[in-house]
Order: C-alpha cells, then structure tokens, then sequence
C-alpha cells in the first residue's frame, strides 16, 4: 500500500467520468469506471462493490485481482460485514476476519487486508466499496481512509440521481429508489421521506417529517395493501435497516391497477399455458399420425414420428420440472451433498444429452488438468442446459456458443459465451429474476419462461457457488459459473 494516494489518477479519472455522464452513460459502465479509478488512486490489487438488500448483498462489479467475485453473495451477518454496517464509516481489516469461506477465497488469491466503506444515501445503506491488498503489515493512511469514503460517496450519488442503478430488480430496499420510501423509527414518525413518496401520496416531505407514517406498516418482511383517500392503491413493504437500532425502512408504490389480482398467480399460469401448448400440440400430433395412417407410413416415417415424440416428451419433463420448481421461492429441490467430482468429464458428458441443433453450434475447449470442482454433479446438467439454451436463444443459429473452464487458487469456474444480442449492463441481475426477460417478453422474437437462468441460480448457490453475467468485448454475453474448488 502506498504512503499516500495517487491524487493525480484521481482527478484525471474523475474527468473521465464526467465525460461519461455527459455522454449520456449510466449505471455499472460508470461503477466499473469509478472501481477502476478507485484501484489506481488507492494503490489497491482489486476493488469490487456490493450492493445491499434487506436480508443479503451480492457483489455486482469488481477490478483487478477482485474480478473473480462478481457475483459472489455477501451474507450481512458475517462479523466483518456486521462491522462495517454498524461501526465507523471506513473499515480496515485482514482479510482473515471474513467468513471462513469468503476468507479463504481472497487470501487464496494474496489478498490479506481490506479497506472498505460504506456506501449510503439520507441513511439508507446502498452498498459497499471494497479496496483489497497484498501486504498484510501495513495500514491504510488517513488520506486512504478519506478517499475511499469520497469514493462511496460518489458511488451512492449514482443511486441517488437513479442513473442506472440498482442493477438488481424488485426486491432489494435500493431498488425501491424509484418507489415511495420512508424510514421510520420505533414509533412510526418519519425520518425520510424520497420524492417518489411525495409523488404516490401527494404530502411533501416537509408535511410528513417527524409526523406518523399516514398509513399502516406491515411486520418486516411482509405485504399489505392499502387504499389511500383518493381511491388508489398502494402496496407497502418494510424492512429493519442494517446498522441502524430502532429504524425500518418501509417501501411502496401504486397497484391500483392490479389490485385484487395476485400478480404472481396470473403470471404464473399464463407463462405455463403458454410454454406447455406448443410441446403438447406437436406430441398429440404425432401420436394422432401414428394412430391414424401406421399402415401406410414406412419405417423411416415412423423412426422419426418416434424420435421427435421422444425428444418433445423429454423437452416438456424438463419444462415440467422448470415450472413446479420455479413455483416455488425455494427454487429447485436440494440434489445429492455436494462432493468432488470431474467437472471436464461432467460437461462432456452433458453436451451430448443437449438436442442436435444446439450441440452442433458448440465449441467445447475445456483443459485436461482442470482440478475437481465441490458440488452436486448431476445438477450441472440443468446449469449447462439451461446457459447454452439461453446463449442459443438469444444470439443467431450460425454463430457459435464457446464452453471454456478454468480453474484459480480458490475455485472451478465454467463460462459459456456467446455472440448474441448481448445482455445491457443494467441487466446483469435483473436477468437472474424469475420470469424476467430482456426483452419484453416477446415470445415472438425471444420465446421462453424467463425461469433459467433463475433456476440456474438457486442451483449454484445451494452448491455454495455463485453464477455471474457480464457483456462480452466485441459483443454478446458470457455467463460464468464458479464453484469451490476441491
């Protein structure tokens, strides 16, 4: 670490990033920027930033030698995170004081101490910045400290301004930014009130300040609707604020037109209606061929009406099992305890259960000595089908779908790239919601569930890995997965 910080990269990248804003770019390409800025500045190996919701963090962008961890959870009950949600506004500690795991996997890498801030907005915490180093004896200067809190600062700005960020979609407390938010003390008197809050409600926050909430908030963690004078509808959430004793933080927005409809419920059986017609259409259309005309088909006729009633037979179980899973929050059920295994012998094995078409567009490059990876071997199936059939879906037939592994000090990692359409960088979570799609839902251009990639998720996480998106230089989108390495 360096006596004192590179002011010089700090005022040449900050013109940058105005250059940035004024060009009309938003979101993670200026968080990227701004990490970038924050390494060099700070004399750092790597920097990543984590952004918060109500139970759990996920790092969303790193640098350097961080760049590994996009992706990654951040649990808020480890100690050092606790710490630094509740204790000064900038923390340094050795990177031993993590969770055994996330421990692990940063001194694996070299990484022996962190400077980190908090990243916050009128109160409400908004994230993490993350500065890592190699040299576990020496301390961060108080110009260090200084800057990386002028750095978090920056970033919650952004947050602020609403320029494309959060990156996650419903659910996190930042992504209610651009809905009505409130923090509330124990006796439900207001210490917050957003602009949106004026906007759904029609009270300034100069009417609401230090006043009763105008409206009933449920438990933490639950929903309840309401009906404002006015006749429209809010949907109201709260949530304790991390690091803050007494204080919630409550969101709500308007669903005057959905109310008395279970949103979830509707979406649920429309997207399975839809999904299930087509595979259903083309099995009850063989078997009535069959039924009807076996004489006068010849055997290659029949080979084939089989073939193809198998392959849709197999594509609906598997929709089937996609759908009962994604029904449930719980996500797919736990598979056998994880455990060593061949992740090259695994993929290779699973590229040939993939249809024809798709398998025909793949090139597989994984590299013999690939360590083992820790995990449930038979779910690996389901993660690489349901990546390929995304980069398949999304990017044209005569382009090819790259399957690559690698491996560090820490962890297996499978990527699957593409040169598709791309994913935008404000995507790169809300792409992990169930059914989201990017674009729309177009069934016409993009069809399917919106449940992969969810599904994908859950599967990784239980496994004790984490799965990421980013675009692809030049074009396109490359998903990678990591596990624990054995």
């Amino acid at each position: 670490m360096p006596e004192r910080p590179d002011y010089p990269s700090l005022i040449a990248g900050h013109t940058v990033v105005l250059d940035m804003i004024n060009s009309g770019e938003s979101g993670l390409p200026i968080l990227h920027h701004l990490l970038r800025l924050a390494q060099r500045a700070l004399g750092a190996a790597g920097t990543s930033f984590a952004e918060y919701g109500p139970r759990r963090g996920r790092i969303i962008a790193a640098t350097g030698a961080a760049e590994w961890s996009v992706g990654r959870p951040v649990d808020l009950d480890d100690p050092a995170t606790a710490r630094l949600l509740t204790g000064p506004r900038t923390v340094e500690f050795p990177s031993t004081a993590l969770a055994a795991a996330q421990a692990d996997q940063i001194a694996g890498r070299g990484l022996y101490r962190m400077l980190t801030a908090r990243a916050e907005i009128g109160g409400v915490l908004i994230g993490s910045l993350h500065a890592y180093y190699p040299d576990p004896d020496r301390s961060a200067s108080p110009d260090h400290h200084t800057l990386i809190a002028y750095l978090a600062s920056c970033i919650a700005h952004m947050y602020g301004d609403q320029t494309g960020l959060p990156v996650h979609g419903d659910g996190p407390v930042v992504a209610a930014l651009a809905d009505g938010l409130a923090i509330v003390d124990d006796e439900s008197c207001v210490r917050l009130w957003n602009p949106a809050a004026e906007r759904l409600t029609g009270s300034t926050a100069q009417d609401r300040l230090h006043r009763p909430i105008p409206f009933p908030v449920p438990p933490p963690g639950q929903v309840v609707d309401h009906q404002l004078p006015d006749g429209r509808w809010l949907r109201i959430t709260s949530g304790e604020l991390p690091g803050f004793v007494a204080s919630r933080v409550v969101t709500f927005r308007d669903i005057t037109d959905q109310h008395h409809r279970d949103h979830d419920v509707d979406l649920f059986i429309a997207v399975t209606s839809h999904e299930l017609r087509t595979p259903v259409t083309v099995i009850k259309g063989y078997a009535e061929t069959l039924s009807d005309h076996w004489e006068s088909l010849t055997d290659r006729d029949r080979r084939e009406a089989a073939r193809v009633l198998g392959q849709r037979a197999t594509e609906l179980a598997r929709l089937v099992d996609r759908l009962l899973s994604a029904a449930n929050d719980s996500g797919p059920a736990v598979g056998a305890p994880s455990a060593p295994f061949d992740l090259v012998e695994t993929l290779r094995a699973a590229v040939e259960d993939l249809p024809a078409g798709l398998r025909q567009r793949l090139t597989v490059e994984l590299p013999d000595d690939l360590p083992k990876a820790v995990g449930d071997r038979a779910s690996l199936t389901t993660v690489l089908t349901e990546l390929a059939t995304n980069a398949d879906k999304y990017s044209s037939s005569g382009s090819p779908i790259e399957v690559t592994a690698i491996a560090d000090e820490r962890s297996v990692a499978l990527r699957i790239s593409d040169r598709g359409i791309g994913v935008r960088p404000e995507h790169v979570e809300r792409a992990f919601d169930r059914f989201w799609q990017g674009e729309s839902g177009d069934q016409r251009r993009y069809p399917g569930a919106g449940l992969g990639l969810y599904l994908v998720r859950q599967i990784v996480e239980r496994q004790h890995g984490w799965v990421s998106l980013r675009p692809r230089d030049g074009g396109g989108t490359v998903a990678e997965v990591r596990l624990p390495r054995s």
